[in-house]
């Protein structure tokens, strides 16, 4: 047993047990008052726009939370968000709340005359109290920033505790349990987190003792601080503890095989009744048991409970609250969609009849038709973006290449003609009169170049290949200071060693390395020391500095969440990114360490953005500031920002909104010529609601990139001057849509000419992708790039960065109303996105905000599902796009089958990674060699994939969570909700086919699969009117497969070419055939040397995974 006293506590006990309970106070929080700090005048209850009346009528319901009213006659329980009341003999049910508030985890009070709840009725998640009728709602918390769920009353009434969930640098909210008096106020911590302010681990379920002298609740009791995938639910996850209020001291009650959650205490207190998972042979099942508090003995008394979450996070409970009869002699729980009353003596079950008719208010989903393929498109991604000293060029890098922009005349043009590598990472020398850069080539690496500021040929100045990036000049323009990184994924990994901070001599020569670590090196006014930022913390960002030695180090400024600093180079002032917006303040030295954030009062600190801020330079002359973000170059005078400048103007509070728009039309990619496919089995999947059209000995004509004709061979004519190909015994396919592909599309945002990632997608059909997450610059520029024709790959569309509600600089999204919400999807908007991603923001009001500001922009919301059963279940209800990610829960039933099949709202499970259970990629790692799948091996470097694969885990196919979720997966797309693959970038291309292999072994036959991953992943994402189907108009995307796969869906991954956007690629080399021989260039690591990863990349990679969720 282990103890641990807290002198809080001791107060709280004290506090329980001794006050006298009084009414409900006259000024508790009233339904119509929202949290402290909240937004004013957003109503949950009411958001803006188009609202539809569903009807629900059921006997069944889901994952319900229910009590027993301390006279033992009415249930009162939880189902879609709203709380019901009937007798406990069952019936029709009454509803107790019938609005778009989400209400869950009705408590009876010990006199039974209130109920307490949680509620987002005011925003978020927190603690009300109503009467036993319904009325008199009133809120008890008013917690902003955390979430509160699975209240318990006090055995006296007057307190009510909960466990709290508080998230950190991820959004999986670690646990705490926190007890409120029933008048309001902000509560008392009970039981802290685990680990500190950085834990993951849940702390939840609390239940008073019988005396009301301990609260129980259950712990995530694994090693470590961060919450993980996949543990063994069948070992001791959870186990069950007690805090005594008056001592502080805590004792683990219940621990075992299978875990202990939910603890109920019996009626008389002598006994605790508790849910274990178990394995019965055909699948994972919770078991309901009961701990004799004195004996020790457990007994179980009902097994076949729907699974737990404990492999999940748990966020709103770990299983559906259960109750004692007052007589102690009976248990009633929620059970496999329907109630149950089970006598503890005898075990005998009884089924508790229900129906429930409810009327519920939805927001019709939001999408937004996509035009993919335009003859010609706007560039928006320019990156580097800055103003030349003479204030007459925009300089800026864009599809690979750097351009300067005449700012008079508004003419663009590339600055060097050359097409052997690729361009990044500008800087203008001092003067004007050089312009520095990086550059990339596959063949060749990295180098550093000087070229004229009036264009022409780059100089090379770096004796050595490698990987650069951030080059700066001088003051004095005689050196050039740099950052050198390491390769080996995307990138070659040669010449990886002894990357940091470098400088040499402007006309070339030695680079001399000047320390091991920093970001964004930088000279201010002084060519004798350089500036660079380190994390100091996870949420500090330091500026340092050090001399040309690499000694001296000062440290300057820290600010939390900081993204970026910016020396000016006269060195009296410093911009810095703090929430995607750019500030300035003077330059001030104490010799210590300075705190720098907006609103700093120690000195002045200026907001200058109005829009979002990156790419921070000063004009030589440190006179303005200038910054970027999409195609937008903005530039800040300093007399326009403080009043205390010589020269200042009237006005200094006005924010900078308008700036140079450097975007430009560029010619889409479009192939000559016309190419008839004869002689396959086509899957038009045209008109797939209703039926399944295939074309035996079928015909598709192809004139440039779009489809001319489809129909079958005799009846329609080829032309002469159309490239004939036999694809006799191949089944042709849409191109594949991978809903949820993330990626990597650039190494510190250096980009390979051929990206083998994307090769893999393509050599396994995939011809679009959708990112839910990425590095915005690198992900659009790569869209951009594939648009021109200038790489190989995959149509790509994403939200760029996620709206993240973590807590980490440059990730971190805070939105405390609708105008922050513009502000973030207009930023990403303008880069490129067509869609934004709202991460697990614990506010119902922001993620209404978020889908607010997205309809009135026209892009489209698709949220992180994260875990949390009850957000999905708002989501749908508030008209996102669709649901990312699985759901948690085991099973559905048919409240959730009838809701969600009347709205529009799409389903993306992403088998691969499904949440609950063991996840899918597991599966397939045990059941397929993948290390020995030949294509893919063509395409990804061996110590990529080896590592991976070769020594999976092993489990029973029960254990394997990815199968239920495709039942459930079946079971909605059954009731019309469009349902698609998303291979999360799991496994390059191939684990779009494990995608449709799960929906298989689900219950959708191959069409269905097929249809999944193809005109529905287009109807999702709005894309159509142009992609999806084979048919007349359509874009030449096909995936041709060697086989029947509608015979054998196994035999989807056999593709044997791949068309996209009417050129056509032997999937197995992915060189050009058909109207052109185009040879695809050996990758790097197809040399026979295959340098392995070096460290610094390794790290950087898990880095990037974590930060951008590729990895979970």
């Amino acid at each position: 047993m282990s103890f641990f006293k807290s002198p809080l506590a001791i107060a709280i006990g004290a506090a329980v047990i001794g006050l006298a309970q009084p009414a409900i106070a006259d000024d508790a929080v009233t339904a119509t008052q929202t949290e402290e700090k909240s937004t004013k005048g957003w109503d949950v209850l009411n958001p803006p726009g188009e609202k539809q009346t569903i009807t629900i009528d059921t006997n069944e319901t889901t994952w319900s939370n229910l009590d027993v009213s301390p006279d033992g006659k009415n249930i009162v329980f939880d189902m879609l968000g709203d709380l019901y009341i009937m007798p406990i003999g069952g019936g029709k049910a009454t509803a107790l709340t019938s609005d778009m508030g989400w209400n869950i985890q009705p408590k009876f009070s010990p006199d039974g005359k209130h109920i307490a709840f949680i509620s987002d009725r005011a925003g978020g998640d927190n603690l009300w109290v109503m009467d036993v009728d319904g009325k008199n709602l009133r809120q008890v918390s008013k917690e902003v920033n955390n979430i509160v769920h699975n209240p318990a009353w006090s055995p006296d009434g007057q307190y009510i505790a909960v466990k709290q969930g508080q998230v950190t640098g991820r959004t999986i909210p670690g646990g705490s349990i926190r007890m409120y008096h029933i008048s309001g106020g902000k509560g008392v911590l009970v039981r802290e987190r685990l680990h500190g302010a950085k834990s993951q681990k849940n702390v939840a379920e609390p239940a008073f003792s019988h005396d009301g002298k301990k609260i129980y609740y259950s712990v995530d009791a694994t090693s470590g601080v961060r919450w993980e995938y996949n543990k063994n639910s069948l070992d001791a996850v959870f186990e069950i503890r007690s805090w005594d209020l008056a001592t502080g001291e805590e004792e683990t009650v219940i621990r075992g095989a299978g875990g202990a959650i939910r603890p109920t205490v019996s009626p008389d207190g002598k006994s605790i009744a508790f849910v274990k998972r178990e394995d019965n042979g055909n699948e994972m099942i919770g078991s309901l048991y009961i701990k004799d508090l004195h004996s020790g003995v457990e007994t179980r008394v009902y097994a076949g409970l729907d699974r737990d979450l404990q492999e999940a996070n748990g966020a709103h409970g770990n299983t559906p609250s259960f109750a004692y009869t007052p007589d102690g002699k009976s248990l009633v729980f929620w059970a496999k969609g329907v109630f149950n009353r089970v006598n503890i003596a005898s075990h005998e079950v009884n089924v508790i009849p229900t129906r429930v008719v409810a009327e519920k208010q939805i927001t019709p989903a939001l999408r937004f038709a996509v035009d993919v393929a335009p003859d010609t498109f706007k560039v928006k991604l320019a990156r580097w973006s800055q103003i030349s000293p003479d204030g007459e060029t925009a300089l800026f890098q864009a599809l690979g290449y750097l351009y300067v922009k005449d700012i008079a005349s508004g003419k663009v043009k590339r600055l060097t003609k050359q097409t052997d590598h690729f361009e990044f990472y500008p800087s203008y020398s001092r003067d004007g009169k050089s312009i520095v850069y990086t550059t990339w080539s596959d063949k060749d690496l990295g180098a550093i170049r000087v070229v004229s500021a009036n264009g022409g040929k780059g100089k090379v100045i770096t004796q050595e290949p490698g990987h650069y990036i951030s080059p700066s000049f001088s003051p004095n323009g005689k050196n050039v200071l740099f950052k050198k990184v390491t390769g080996g994924y995307l990138l070659s990994g040669d010449w990886s060693m002894h990357p940091g901070i470098y400088l040499v001599n402007a006309n070339g020569g030695e680079a001399k390395r000047i320390i091991k670590r920093g970001d964004n090196p930088h000279f201010g006014a002084d060519s004798e020391r350089i500036y660079f930022s380190t994390m100091s913390d996870e949420t500090h960002r330091e500026l340092k500095s050090v001399n040309l030695n690499g000694q001296e180090e000062r440290s300057h400024f820290k600010g939390d969440y900081v993204f970026d600093f910016k020396v000016s180079p006269n060195g009296q002032y410093v911009a810095f990114i703090e929430h995607f917006n750019t500030f300035v303040a003077p330059f001030t030295s104490t010799g210590k360490t300075l705190s720098i954030n907006k609103g700093e009062k120690a000195f002045p600190v200026k907001q200058v953005s109005k829009y979002s801020g990156d790419f921070l330079n000063w004009k030589a002359d440190s006179s303005a500031l200038t910054w970027a973000f999409g195609p937008t170059l903005y530039q800040r005078k300093l007399t326009d920002t403080f009043a205390f400048v010589d020269g200042a103007s009237d006005n200094t509070d006005e924010l900078t909104a308008e700036g140079i728009d450097l975007s430009f039309e560029q010619k889409a990619d479009k192939p000559e010529g016309m190419i008839a496919l004869v002689g396959g089995k086509v899957v038009t999947m045209r008109n797939a609601e209703n039926e399944q059209e295939i074309i035996d000995n079928g015909v598709i004509l192809i004139k440039e990139n779009r489809i001319v004709a489809v129909g079958k061979q005799g009846e329609l004519d080829v032309p002469s001057t159309a490239k004939v190909m036999d694809i006799s015994g191949k089944t042709v396919i849409p191109g594949l849509i991978d809903a949820h592909a993330h990626g990597s599309y650039g190494s510190y945002n250096l980009q390979p000419q051929q990206n083998w990632n994307q090769y893999s997608n393509l050599s396994f059909g995939v011809t679009t992708i959708h990112d839910p997450s990425n590095n915005s610059a690198e992900v659009f520029s790569m869209a951009e790039l594939q648009r021109t024709g200038l790489t190989v790959a995959p149509r790509t569309y994403s939200v760029g960065r996620i709206l993240y509600a973590g807590h980490a600089p440059g990730y971190k999204t805070p939105i405390s109303n609708l105008e922050d919400a513009e502000f973030h999807v207009k930023r990403l908007k303008d880069a490129g996105a067509i869609s934004v991603k709202s991460y697990n923001h614990p506010r119902r009001e922001t993620r209404q905000q978020v889908l607010e500001a997205a309809k009135n922009m026209e892009i489209m919301v698709v949220p992180e599902g994260g875990s949390k059963f009850q957000h999905n279940m708002n989501m749908i209800v508030d008209g996102h796009t669709g649901v990312e990610h699985a759901l948690p829960i085991p099973n559905i039933y048919s409240d959730i089958e009838q809701m969600w099949g009347q709205t529009n709202v799409g389903f993306t499970p992403t088998f691969v990674v499904a949440y609950g259970g063991i996840s899918g990629e597991e599966y397939w790692y045990q059941h397929t060699n993948v290390w020995e799948n030949e294509r893919l091996m063509s395409f990804v470097p061996e110590y990529v994939v080896k590592p991976r694969s070769i020594r999976p885990s092993k489990a029973p196919e029960r254990h394997y969570n990815h199968i239920n979720v495709a039942k459930t997966a079946k079971q909605l797309r059954d009731k019309g909700v469009t349902v698609h693959i998303g291979a999360h970038g799991q496994r390059e291309g191939l684990a779009a086919h494990w995608e449709l292999w799960s929906m298989a072994q689900g219950g959708f036959t191959p069409w269905q699969a097929l249809r999944s991953g193809t005109i529905d992943g287009a109807r999702y994402l709005g894309m159509d009117r142009d992609l999806g189907t084979i048919e007349q108009g359509k874009l030449a995307d096909l995936a041709i497969i060697d086989g029947d796969v509608l015979s054998n869906i196994r035999d989807s991954e056999k593709v044997a070419y791949t068309v996209i956007n009417g050129r056509v690629y032997d999937a197995a080399t992915m060189n050009e055939i058909g109207n052109y021989d185009n040879k695809r260039q050996p990758f790097f690591f197809e040399n026979g040397a295959q340098t392995q990863m070096h460290p610094a990349t390794a790290e950087y990679m898990e880095e990037k995974a974590h930060t951008y969720h590729w990895k979970h």
